[in-house]
């Protein structure tokens, strides 16, 4: 609990048994449930998981990442909840620089900025599927948001919409939907770590952002 608010974080994992601890043992002590979504793995994420004190969820297959993050939501119990990768590429020590912006109010989803620190360090197809993201939903909704496929991100429990999205365009969709419903966005910067790119994101997951800005 941090300033009288239960914090709930929920890490989607696929195939991440050698990864997923060294994430987990550099969870903060204020967080009161960690939810590991294990997505149908080959190997034992979910056990190592567990063996850190983690709630783990494991699907009997591999149906993305939306579907993942959608059964941790089901199970979260925090005021404020956290989501991030399970690879290391966010650093968990800056989950409470994600949270501050809400608790002080100023904010009720605050995404984690790779861009502010590592434009020059993101594969090529981020690059394209950010670049085309963040242009299409100033577009669409107004907002300045620079870094909209970040997965690393805290919003409140009130703003976190119905799911619908299966793959990485999940973000899209959830930013979309929590600003509709009146979410205040705001950005702070984080470090990611691009060397562990676990190479899941693909080309037509750009596709399915386009048509996820036109569909929500």
């Amino acid at each position: 609990m941090l300033e009288g608010k239960r914090i709930s974080i929920v890490i989607p994992a696929y195939n991440e048994a050698k990864r997923i601890g060294k994430v987990l043992s550099k969870i903060p002590e204020f967080v009161d449930e960690v939810i590991v979504v294990d997505d149908g793995s080959r190997d034992n994420t979910s056990e190592v998981a567990k063996s850190y004190g983690a709630k783990v969820i494991r699907l009997e297959e591999n149906q993305g990442k939306g579907v993942a993050m959608r059964e941790g939501i089901k199970n979260v119990s925090g005021d404020i909840v956290v989501f991030m990768d399970a690879d290391g590429q966010h650093n968990p020590e800056e989950i409470e620089k994600l949270l501050y912006p809400i608790l002080r109010g100023e904010a009720d989803f605050v995404i984690g900025s790779r861009l502010i620190k590592a434009q020059g360090k993101r594969p090529l197809i981020r690059k394209i599927s950010n670049f085309l993201s963040t242009g299409l939903i100033k577009l669409k909704l107004g907002i300045d948001v620079r870094d909209t496929q970040s997965g690393f991100r805290a919003i409140k429990r009130e703003f976190l919409p119905g799911i619908e999205s299966k793959r990485y365009e999940v973000e899209t969709e959830v930013l979309i939907k929590a600003v509709k419903m009146g979410a205040r966005v705001k950005e702070v910067p984080v470090e990611r770590i691009y060397g562990v790119e676990t190479g899941h994101f693909r080309f037509e997951d750009v596709l399915r952002f386009i048509h996820s800005l036109i569909k929500y």
